[in-house]
């Protein structure tokens, strides 16, 4: 008998199978039944990883405002039954079975003849897991399919648990032929989206966890306009919201008619419900005119996928409050302002930790930030502390030169401090390093790279500029702080420093940072050759010396924070070195 789920001769869905005859009537009605006008809901909501009855309980909710809206359908996003993406989490036969049993309760609730859904969750078939879309309606699940094109590049290792599903063919829903390519089913080349146009699909819904970098949007659009032209159907490309660790997704749901006139486009980095209507014409379905939502670009952008990732972070783990050193330069400050943005003030403490070299430069400028943004600021001297550790190791360390040791030990004093208040109220502790001192090693294991998560872990340090200026004079939807100067403006224009010794700069021992970002982006981003880089104007021995230092650091940021992703390649699940490494490229 064919399979009522995957509509194939095939085992792999047998207890979704019509067993009685009524099942079967109801089958053979709904592929006979023609509709002329179809209102499609797309979802784009925030879901938690391993949040099974809290993702069941999202859904419930779109469905109600769905049906309230008088939608036939509603188009939820990837694996959003068990969050994406859910990595080891579907090794579990517990944790499928419990996603299995979300799905089954969704079918039964389509008995009240309100929409149907198209709901995203791991399944496990008789020949591995799949990523797979359960399509449910009148009270039962009218079809299975899994996600064919299986990505295992940058961000993604789908083939690590999944394995890749058969082609797929249409789902008839109330008369209407829907073809469901899942995510990179339409971004690869293995003809998803060509199979279902030849197989009789008249629309392409596309659910997505497509996670945000830097020009992201524009990109989703050529890919899906590819799509369009190559196939000739219209289709609907609905993307997750929320941070999940590292990685940002930024909603912007859109829709693209087959003419590839763009017909509705969905907010970035907000939750939202967006209700389409469809009508058959001649040639063809129709997604009439909706709304255009404006889409940020640049520092916006960046900011607001910062704001994001932090804000989900804290609260999907639970966390209270956070508290952070902040030191009265610019790296510190803007975490500051995207801690007080995602949380509100009244859940960020900063600690100002002076010691000898502290200027008083430092002080007015860290008390004027914290003033700005309204949030708690404490004062905590480090003098007897570094001074006990010095007279500890005296007889150790006795005919040696004071150095980086010494430096050393104030940032680990700090590191200690902050984890001490982290430990006595539950706060967890912001740490503060940019891409660039990240790269290059300019950061202190168990000092400064103490803490839970990094906000501007991607961002190199010309960008962290950009940014804090930026926000002095917006303030982004969904923010919590303030508006006006949050970051003073002598902390924008002063030389950056670590203040560990006097009078020291950070171009003391680093090439000036326009330079040192440009080199770092050729390194990391695009992955260029020496001769190359040579070749846009820079010095041969400060490249060779930069590219030593980004291998000689990966040790430090195996053991970093994680931090939101915004750059195309970001460290940890983008780039992946080894630790012991004697390449240099000459």
């Amino acid at each position: 008998m064919r399979c009522g789920a995957c509509g194939r001769n095939c085992r792999c869905c047998h207890h979704f199978v019509a067993q009685d005859r009524a099942a079967r009537y109801l089958v053979h009605m709904t592929e006979n039944t023609r509709s002329d006008i179809l209102r499609i809901a797309t979802a784009q909501f925030n879901p938690i990883v391993g949040d099974v009855a809290g993702n069941l309980a999202r859904i419930r909710e779109a469905r109600r405002e769905a049906a309230s809206q008088g939608a036939d359908l509603l188009l939820m996003t990837e694996l959003f039954i068990s969050g994406y993406p859910p990595e080891d989490l579907v090794l579990k036969p517990s944790f499928l079975a419990a996603c299995l049993s979300a799905v089954e309760e969704l079918a039964t609730d389509t008995a009240d003849g309100g929409p149907g859904i198209i709901v995203g969750f791991p399944r496990q078939g008789d020949l591995g897991r799949h990523n797979s879309i359960a399509v449910v309606d009148g009270g039962r699940i009218v079809a299975i399919r899994d996600k064919v094109d299986l990505p295992n590049y940058g961000e993604f290792d789908e083939k690590r648990v999944f394995v890749a599903g058969e082609m797929p063919g249409p789902v008839n829903f109330r008369g209407v032929r829907i073809g469901i390519p899942i995510c990179e089913d339409i971004w690869g080349d293995l003809g998803v989206c060509e199979t279902l146009a030849e197989s009789g699909a008249e629309m392409l819904l596309v659910p997505n966890g497509s996670p945000y970098y830097r020009g992201k949007v524009d990109i989703r659009h050529q890919v899906v306009l590819k799509q369009v032209i190559e196939t000739g159907l219209p289709m609907v490309y609905a993307n997750q919201l929320g941070g999940q660790d590292e990685l940002v997704f930024d909603g912007a749901s859109f829709c693209f008619n087959a003419d590839k006139t763009l017909a509705f486009q969905m907010s970035q980095f907000e939750a939202t419900l967006f209700i389409s209507t469809w009508r058959r014409e001649s040639d063809g379905w129709r997604c009439d005119q909706g709304p255009l939502s404006h889409i940020p670009q640049g520092e916006e952008a960046d900011y607001r996928a910062c704001m994001l990732g932090f804000r989900d972070y804290v609260n999907k783990n639970g966390f209270k409050s956070v508290v952070l050193g902040l030191s009265g330069g610019i790296d510190s400050a803007i975490c500051a302002a995207i801690a007080v943005d995602a949380l509100g003030e009244e859940r960020v403490r900063t600690v100002m930790l002076p010691y000898r070299y502290t200027s008083e430069e430092s002080f007015t400028d860290a008390a004027a930030c914290a003033k700005a943004l309204g949030c708690h600021y404490d004062i905590v001297p480090i003098s007897e502390p570094v001074e006990g550790f010095l007279s500890s190791l005296a007889d150790m360390f006795e005919g040696t030169e004071a150095g980086i040791t010494e430096e050393n030990l104030q940032s680990r004093t700090r590191g200690t401090i902050l984890m001490a208040i982290s430990n006595k109220f539950g706060s967890m502790v912001v740490t503060t390093g940019n891409k660039s001192e990240m790269s290059v090693g300019y950061a202190t294991l168990y000092g400064d790279m103490n803490g839970g998560f990094n906000p501007i872990k991607d961002l190199y340090k010309m960008q962290v500029y950009a940014l804090s200026a930026w926000r002095n004079t917006h303030v982004p939807p969904g923010a919590l702080g303030p508006s006006g100067e949050v970051i003073p403006a002598n902390i924008l224009s002063k030389a950056p420093s670590a203040e560990l010794r006097p009078n020291q700069t950070d171009q003391d021992s680093l090439p000036p940072y326009p330079v040192l970002d440009d080199i770092l982006e050729c390194l990391v981003e695009k992955e260029m050759s020496v001769e190359d880089i040579v070749e846009r104007g820079h010095d041969i021995a400060t490249v060779h010396r930069v590219e030593h230092l980004l291998y000689l650091a990966e040790y430090k940021r195996r053991q970093s924070a994680p931090g939101v992703k915004i750059t195309k390649k970001n460290f940890g699940r983008d780039r992946r070195y080894p630790i012991t490494n004697r390449f240099r490229d000459r």
